[in-house]
């Protein structure tokens, strides 16, 4: 047992009182917050770009720096990877992010400067903690260790002192010592990028540690306590770390897999929604009573929500914590501790509470499935099914994506097509091979899910009879106009009342 590990949960349950200005008084935080970047930013390409210097109102700040999304940025950031510094940030940055790409790129890389890890994502996570803890004085969560699995794990170097990869690696390298304590598996194997030696080599070296947390993307995870089971010919996970008590989950919606996991760790657990990503830390559950998770104010990001019908404008309506409506789809723009200003995450959310301020994620500004991580977006399925007509002489009508879930008969997921074709391919096989292949060059996150077939099978295609898509339209009083078939889906909703008419 690692001695150091009890003293923890004492030395987590202090500093609270930091915590509780930021939930307290989160519009007065959030001022501080603008002021600090702002003042950093000043000296920057950036900053001289649009005169921060003589920004000082919220207001000027709206009026004179325009909403940006990767693409504006993009040249910047690869200036920055090549060693200029003081572009968009201040300091030397010297990790970046990668993550799925935007529609001209398969990749992209978010600056992650010191200030964002330790201001930011570092702070947030023992927060996180110190929050649980405070609503369960009997846990024994840091007497323990914390399972941690990311997404792909490859570290890379972009030169002499870039280096880039999965925001869970980087976060991982740069983890302060209490971090290292309570973690498990070590650095060695966390990072390995082969994911069945990964996999093998998570479960051998865990099972006989006190884990009692895990944290990770819910399709990886399964994997790993299924491998688990298999090594130990245990039934319940729970027989395997009998204190484990939390899983800590965010990145795509859960309540598909929920069913699964309470089957396999064999008794109830808390499960806690986090909302993490390359960006920053953004906000977490910090009640099982409901789902919201609390906004978290005081970590070197300044938020403002765009209404959905301001979208693709330079210079949107933006609101701030004081002038959001609850239960309302807004798109958040940040600005951050990493050089990022007033940019477009393209996620959006809705207030479920304003005091304290939460939050739930309901979806992207573009359609999307995100149902394993993948992050599949329009233009990369559009791209797929284009590139596997032109290869095999084909003509689509139409078309309709939705996931297929884990469940007892299928042990991996999937995507779901719906085609209706004009003209049918010469080969139906190769078709469907092209469509993969293709979504795998356009989409990095949805090629390391396809990896061996680990997390996703290949797609499976299925050819509607003609008229499917107009008489579904019909049905529901759409037929003509504006009216569209929708692409992408995260649930089967449409998919299913579609195949219900052959």
């Amino acid at each position: 047992m690692n001695f150091f590990l009890p003293a923890l949960s004492t030395i987590s349950k202090i500093n609270a009182d930091g915590i509780a200005e930021w939930i307290n008084f989160p519009e007065r935080v959030q001022y501080q917050v603008w002021q600090d970047l702002i003042t950093a930013g000043q000296h920057t390409e950036y900053g001289l770009q649009y005169d921060f210097s003589h920004i000082d109102t919220i207001k000027k700040y709206q009026e004179q720096v325009p909403v940006v999304q990767y693409d504006d940025i993009k040249n910047h950031i690869s200036r920055m990877m090549n060693g200029e510094e003081n572009v968009l940030w201040n300091t030397d940055v010297q990790w970046f992010a990668k993550s799925s790409g935007t529609t001209s790129d398969k990749s992209k890389f978010i600056p992650v400067s010191e200030e964002s890890l330790h201001e930011g994502h570092f702070k947030a996570s023992k927060e996180v903690l110190q929050i649980y803890q405070a609503t369960h004085l009997d846990t024994q969560l840091l007497d323990g260790k914390s399972l941690i699995l990311g997404g792909s794990h490859q570290i890379a170097k972009y030169n002499n002192t870039i280096q880039y990869g999965d925001l869970s690696a980087i976060l991982m390298q740069n983890a302060p010592l209490i971090g290292r304590w309570i973690r498990t598996p070590d650095l060695s194997i966390a990072l390995l990028d082969e994911w069945e030696t990964k996999i093998e080599q998570l479960a051998q070296s865990t099972i006989k540690e006190n884990v009692t947390s895990i944290a990770g993307v819910p399709t990886w995870t399964l994997i790993l306590i299924k491998k688990i089971l298999e090594i130990t010919n245990k039934k319940y996970l729970i027989d395997v770390w009998p204190n484990l008590e939390v899983y800590l989950h965010g990145g795509v919606n859960f309540q598909p897999y929920k069913k699964n996991f309470h089957q396999l760790i064999g008794k109830p657990i808390h499960y806690l929604d986090v909302y993490n990503a390359s960006e920053g830390f953004f906000a977490a559950q910090n009640s099982f009573q409901d789902e919201g998770m609390l906004l978290y104010t005081n970590h070197g990001i300044f938020y403002e929500f765009m209404p959905m019908e301001e979208a693709g404008k330079k210079f949107p309506k933006t609101l701030l914590l004081n002038e959001i409506e609850l239960n309302t789809s807004y798109a958040i723009v940040i600005t951050t501790n990493g050089g990022l200003w007033r940019y477009l995450v393209g996620d959006t959310i809705a207030f479920t509470s304003q005091k304290p301020y939460k939050i739930k994620v309901t979806g992207r500004l573009k359609h999307f499935i995100n149902a394993f991580g993948e992050e599949v977006i329009v233009d990369n399925t559009d791209q797929a099914i284009s590139e596997a007509c032109l290869y095999t002489n084909a003509l689509i009508t139409d078309y309709t994506v939705a996931p297929i879930y884990f469940s007892e008969t299928n042990a991996q997921g999937a995507h779901e097509w719906l085609i209706e074709f004009e003209k049918e391919p010469d080969n139906f096989e190769l078709f469907v091979q092209y469509l993969d292949a293709t979504l795998k060059n356009k989409n990095s996150d949805y090629e390391a899910k396809r990896h061996k077939d680990i997390a996703l099978k290949m797609p499976q295609v299925i050819k509607c009879p003609q008229g499917t898509f107009n008489q579904w339209l019909k049905n529901k009083n759409q037929l003509g106009g504006q009216h569209k078939i929708p692409r992408l889906s995260n649930n089967r909703t449409y998919l299913e009342e579609i195949k219900m008419l052959f």
